[in-house]
């Protein structure tokens, strides 16, 4: 049985959220500090990596962000290319804020052709090379970069080296899984997708709109 009055309920409501609001006022202090603490503004380089879903999503979402700040993008889409998606058809109704490139010829177990694999990475890496030159782009998406990488169709150091000589307020977000030990070195952000659950595990297709 509950003893409790109503005058009981509202004493306990109302210390509930006294201590609430307390907690709160503290935790503003310490972010606050943090934020002023924080006063660099340079380009940074962010890597999404990992065997789950949203390594590529989270990078579109992130062009999408830059072109409503008014920041022209360079999209290179390395593996990709095969098949026409829809951050492609959707990011081409901006020709003239968003040059994209998608130069691959599809997935490695499809292409099955190392030596075409390897010139077709350093054709991509040639354009990627042309925005990371250009200050004009504030920034640029090296789409499934990794995977290049992780077959050594390119080499890590020289990606590397063009990566820190780039505009120095240039943004650059590569993608794909597998991210090597030295790009995460050199990267300011680093995220890791791991996989809780996974449609295509029950024998759902991939399918419009969520995976391309």
């Amino acid at each position: 049985m509950n003893d409790m009055t109503p005058e009981d309920t509202t004493a306990d409501t109302a210390a509930l959220n006294e201590r609430h609001r307390q907690r709160m006022e503290r935790k503003k202090a310490v972010i606050d500090a943090k934020i002023a603490a924080a006063d660099k503004k340079i380009g940074i380089i962010i890597v999404n990596t990992g065997n789950g879903k949203g390594k590529s999503s989270s990078a579109f979402g992130m062009a999408v962000r830059a072109l409503g700040h008014g920041m022209k993008v360079g999209v290179v889409q390395f593996i990709k290319g095969a098949m026409s998606t829809g951050e492609e058809r959707f990011l081409s109704r901006f020709p003239d804020e968003v040059s994209f490139h998608a130069m691959g010829e599809g997935y490695t177990w499809e292409t099955q052709n190392r030596e075409r694999d390897i010139a077709k990475a350093e054709e991509a890496w040639q354009q990627a090379r042309r925005f990371l030159t250009d200050p004009a782009y504030g920034l640029v998406v090296l789409d499934e970069l990794n995977i290049a990488l992780k077959y050594r169709y390119l080499d890590v150091h020289t990606v590397i080296a063009d990566l820190l000589e780039r505009p120095a307020m240039q943004h650059v977000v590569v993608t794909g899984r597998a991210a090597p030990p030295e790009l995460i070195e050199v990267a300011d952000t680093v995220t890791e997708m791991n996989v809780v659950k996974h449609a295509f595990k029950a024998g759902i297709a991939a399918q419009a709109g969520t995976e391309w």
